[in-house]
C-alpha cells in the first residue's frame, strides 16, 4: 500500500485551482509529479480533505490540508523506431541531426513514442545500452547531451561514445557552445538589439511555463537581434549564452514580443489575417539554426547549420508580402 502524502496548502494557494496549487506544493516538498499522475489520483478519489474526495477544480479560499496518494508512474524505456531522421553529420563519435518540429527528443510522460531517441536507435541499429547516458539521466536519454522543445526544429547533437558525451556536456555546462536560433516574433520591436540577463524559474501562475519574475532561479542570458521587420511581426536572431528550458520563449514573452504561434507564452493576435496564420502554423516559429562546439575527439571547432523548414520560410514570405517590401 502506498502511504498518502500530507500536503499543507497555505496563503500562496488562495485563489488557485487545487490541482495547480498541488503541483507547485508537491514539487516544493520534493515530490516530482506529472500532470497525468495527479489527474489519475483525482479521478481515483485519492486526493482527500478530511477523508472526503475533492475535485481538481476546487478553488482554495483559505489554507487547508489534503492527503494525496500518487499512482506509481509506469516505467518507460527507449525503443528503436523507424522514423524519418535528417542527419547533418555523422562520425564515430557524434551524430548531428536537423530535428523536425513536432518530434520530442526523448520519451516521457505523455510521449512514449515518436521520439528522436527512438529514431536515432533505429538509424544506428543499436540498443539503448550501447549509447552513453549522463549521470543523473535515466535510460530514456541515451546519447543525449542537450534538448530542443518539441515544436522547436533545428540542430541537435547526439553523443555516440562516453568520451564524446562527457566532453560535450562540459562545453554546455561552461556555456562555450555557439547556439543561434531564428524566430518570428509577434509585433515590431522598438529596438534593434537586446541583451537580456534574468533569473529563470517556474512561473507560479502556470507551472508549464518559466518566468524571469521569480525570487530565486538560475541565470539566463539571451542576445536578440532584429533581422527583418514586417508590419506586425519581425524575424529575430537569438544567441544563447546560457541554455535554460524555454529560455528564448520566456525572454521573448518578457520583451513583449512572444514567439509567433507559441500558445504557452503568448496569445493569438486579434487581426484575422495574423490569427489565421498563427493557428494554421501548427507549431511555434522558432528554429535552432546554428550549433558550434569543439569536436570531442578532433579538439577542433566545428559548426553545423540547419536551413529553415518549409513552413517557416513560407510564413516569413507571406508576412513579408503583406507588409510590402518586408523591411
Amino acid at each position: 500500500m502506498i502511504d498518502p502524502i500530507r500536503v499543507r496548502l497555505g496563503e500562496e494557494a488562495i485563489g488557485q485551482r487545487l490541482d495547480r496549487a498541488l503541483v507547485a506544493r508537491l514539487e516544493g516538498l520534493g515530490h516530482v509529479v506529472t500532470r497525468s499522475q495527479l489527474a489519475r489520483a483525482f479521478a481515483a478519489g485519492e486526493v482527500t480533505r478530511s477523508g472526503s474526495a475533492v475535485k481538481p477544480s476546487l478553488i482554495a479560499e483559505r489554507p487547508f490540508e489534503v492527503e494525496v496518494v500518487l499512482p506509481q508512474a509506469v516505467p518507460l524505456s527507449a525503443t528503436a523506431e523507424a522514423l524519418p531522421l535528417v542527419v547533418l553529420h555523422e562520425d564515430e563519435h557524434i551524430l548531428v541531426i536537423d530535428k523536425a518540429a513536432g518530434m520530442v527528443v526523448h520519451a516521457g510522460a505523455g510521449h512514449r513514442a515518436g521520439t528522436m531517441v527512438g529514431a536515432v536507435l533505429h538509424h544506428l541499429g543499436v540498443a539503448p545500452s550501447e549509447l552513453p547516458t549522463l549521470p543523473g539521466n535515466d535510460a530514456l536519454r541515451p546519447g543525449i547531451v542537450h534538448r530542443l522543445d518539441k515544436d522547436t526544429s533545428g540542430v541537435i547533437v547526439v553523443a555516440k561514445t562516453p568520451l564524446a558525451q562527457t566532453r560535450l556536456a562540459e562545453q554546455f555546462r561552461s556555456h562555450t557552445i555557439t547556439r543561434r536560433y531564428v524566430g518570428v516574433v509577434l509585433g515590431n520591436p522598438s529596438w534593434s538589439q537586446q541583451r537580456l540577463e534574468t533569473v529563470h524559474g517556474r512561473d507560479p501562475r502556470n507551472r508549464l511555463r518559466f518566468s524571469p519574475h521569480v525570487e530565486r532561479g538560475r541565470r539566463a542570458v539571451t542576445r536578440a537581434t532584429v533581422d527583418v521587420r514586417h508590419a506586425d511581426t519581425a524575424v529575430v536572431k537569438f544567441e544563447l549564452d546560457t541554455g535554460r528550458t524555454h529560455q528564448i520563449r520566456m525572454h521573448a514573452r518578457h520583451l513583449g514580443h512572444p514567439i509567433f504561434g507559441d500558445a504557452l507564452y503568448g496569445t493569438p493576435p486579434t487581426q484575422p489575417r495574423l490569427r489565421a496564420l498563427w493557428e494554421g502554423l501548427g507549431r511555434h516559429a522558432l528554429h535552432a539554426e546554428v550549433l558550434g562546439f569543439i569536436h570531442p575527439s578532433l579538439a577542433s571547432p566545428v559548426r553545423f547549420e540547419a536551413p529553415l523548414p518549409v513552413e517557416l520560410r513560407e510564413l516569413i514570405d507571406v508576412l513579408a508580402q503583406a507588409s510590402g517590401d518586408g523591411r
